[in-house]
């Protein structure tokens, strides 16, 4: 079994940074793509960013600049650091994680945690 677990949101004012953090835990063998989403009131989940094994990131337009996704392999771990934050980056933010299992070491799945609510307020 895998669980994923997302934590760091909360109410910030505009400007204003928090950091996510998202851990995988269980029988793991392997943790490929990892990547963080978002889903406002009344919208479709879209790509907030994600990062490779290898490093490699990518971000969506909107949050270009202003959010920096890392991980930390031996903590099983993805973190999203949001700064400068805007009214319109309020959303559930859940990460997705591309885990290979001890179980099926050469086939990865996607694992969603639950969400962390982020609230840009004043």
């Amino acid at each position: 079994q895998v669980q994923v677990v997302e934590s760091g949101g909360g109410l910030v004012q505009p400007g204003g940074s928090l950091r996510l953090s998202c851990a995988a835990s269980g029988s793991i063998f392997s943790i490929y793509t990892m990547g963080w989403y978002r889903q406002a009131p009344g919208k479709q989940r879209e790509l907030v960013a994600a990062i490779t094994s290898g490093g490699t990131t990518n971000y969506a337009d909107s949050v270009k600049g202003r959010f920096t996704i890392s991980r930390d392999n031996a903590k099983k771990t993805v973190y999203l650091q949001m700064n400068s934050l805007k009214a319109e980056d309020t959303a559930v933010y859940y990460c997705k994680l591309n885990i290979a299992t001890m179980a099926i070491p050469m086939h990865g799945l996607d694992y969603w945690g639950k969400g962390t609510l982020v609230t840009v307020s004043s």
